[in-house]
């Protein structure tokens, strides 16, 4: 475990020196604050596992801190310390969320066992964090939304693939198309269920890293290792491990991560001992893993074997008949959230989200559904609240989109775009004979032949 920061803030300078001496010896990295305003300008820059806290300070009162202490972060441990308190005053600390109170005087066996009690909860909540990560809520095929042809076929694929001995899955897909969740039901209809899910995302850690947190190390491996540390192989022994953004690994990685998927054994960083666990590796990448291989950023040995079981998620917009299902999941998931009401949308905020291009996939449509739904005071979501961006992009990328014109104005189109726009409906609608077309929008053949050129239709 890293050092456990704290920070002491009391107006008597033998009690901040006396608390700094002693935890330093304890291997605690300290902070010291003589007064409450001080005290919170450190907590909020350091963010302090543990604070003993002085009730009698000059400024601010010890209660009035730790009422901002908790209204920032409810998740350190604060000691209230007072030479003048009452039982009333501690019940009131407590109440605001304190972990202990102590009186002056007191010794520092007394801290020493109040910090050993703190050690002990903060390792436990540590613990039970890393089991629910290794346990999460078991995902079913009910959970990916959609009854497009494209989704039925990845699904059934996927069942596939899960009640398979298949020991590796690549997932492929632009950003938001669900990869994740597909992981996790993966997981969850298999045989390996009961076991750890535990997912790392590649891109997020450095080069130096990411090998120990995948193969972990021997203590002395490295400056920093103290102590022998398993890694995310190990924990996640018999169960899953989800390589998320797999396509930003660097090279040496990819070379121990082939061996493993060969050899079904690895050694930690420093270390001599072969170990084996039964693991099934997960890869996901939004990247063009293929222009990867050939531009050498990623090994096609190890390409070729992530790939036995290749998915691809299609992008939301080729899958345009799954987005009311989709919209109305997420609509009932934020009235819950929320506690509102909403019954769905109006038909034309509908057309507008079916005919939007969703860069962002199914991951945009859930933030956007969210915001309407908070915004919302109506039972039925309207344009109101549709982002005036989504209701331009929608309206001027497909033509035959049916919209008012309140609904035209409320998406802020410029006039020259609602002009192409009409005009490429009238095309459309004549089947592009250039005199039905201009008969229809009442001009002259050589306007409209003008207009066609101009807009480049």
């Amino acid at each position: 475990m890293p050092k456990l920061k704290v920070l002491v803030i009391d107006d008597e300078n033998l009690i901040r020196w006396s608390f700094q001496k002693h935890l330093n010896q304890k291997g605690y990295q300290v902070y010291l604050a003589e007064s409450g305003e001080e005290g919170l300008k450190l907590f909020e820059k350091h963010l302090p596992e543990i604070i003993f806290l002085d009730n009698k300070l000059p400024g601010i009162q010890g209660i009035e801190v730790l009422e901002k202490i908790r209204s920032i972060s409810d998740s350190n441990f604060v000691v209230f310390m007072t030479a003048y308190g009452t039982i009333e005053t501690a019940i009131q600390a407590m109440k605001l969320g304190a972990f202990e109170y102590i009186t002056k005087p007191f010794t520092f066996d007394e801290i020493d066992v109040l910090l050993a009690n703190i050690q002990k909860k903060i390792e436990l909540d540590h613990e039970i964090q890393a089991l629910k990560r290794q346990h999460p809520q078991n995902y079913t095929f009910n959970h990916f939304i959609g009854r497009s042809k494209a989704v039925k076929k990845i699904l059934a694929f996927a069942k596939e693939i899960a009640n398979s001995q298949a020991s590796t899955v690549l997932l492929l897909g632009e950003s938001g198309t669900g990869k994740d969740l597909l992981a996790k039901i993966i997981h969850g209809e298999s045989p390996r269920r009961e076991k750890p899910f535990v997912v790392i995302n590649c891109s997020l850690l450095p080069e130096t890293l990411l090998e120990s947190e995948l193969f972990g190390h021997e203590k002395g491996a490295f400056t920093d290792a103290k102590q022998k540390k398993k890694g995310l192989f190990e924990i996640a022994d018999g169960g899953t491990i989800f390589l998320d953004e797999i396509g930003e690994i660097n090279p040496s990685t990819q070379v121990k991560l082939l061996q493993f998927i060969e050899n079904k054994t690895f050694r930690r960083v420093g270390g001599t001992e072969d170990i084996q666990v039964d693991v099934r590796i997960i890869a996901a990448t939004n990247k063009n893993i293929e222009q990867a291989v050939q531009n050498r950023s990623f090994r096609e040995d190890l390409y070729y074997r992530l790939k036995v079981f290749q998915i691809t998620l299609p992008p939301l917009r080729e899958r345009r008949e799954d987005i009311p299902l989709l919209a109305e999941h997420f609509i009932r998931y934020f009235n819950y959230q929320f506690r509102k009401q909403i019954k769905g949308l109006t038909e034309e905020a509908a057309q507008i989200l079916r005919n939007y291009h969703w860069p962002g996939n199914v991951r945009e449509l859930r933030n956007i559904i969210e915001r309407m739904v908070i915004l919302e005071k109506e039972e039925y979501i309207g344009l109101d609240n549709l982002p005036s961006e989504l209701k331009r992009k929608a309206i001027i990328s497909d033509p035959q989109v049916q919209c008012s014109v309140d609904a035209i104005l409320e998406a802020e189109i410029p006039l020259p775009d609602i002009e192409k726009l009409i005009i490429q409906t009238a095309l459309e609608k004549t089947q592009y004979n250039k005199s039905r077309a201009a008969k229809l929008l009442k001009i002259s053949r050589d306007t409209l032949r003008y207009k066609v050129k101009k807009y480049n239709l």
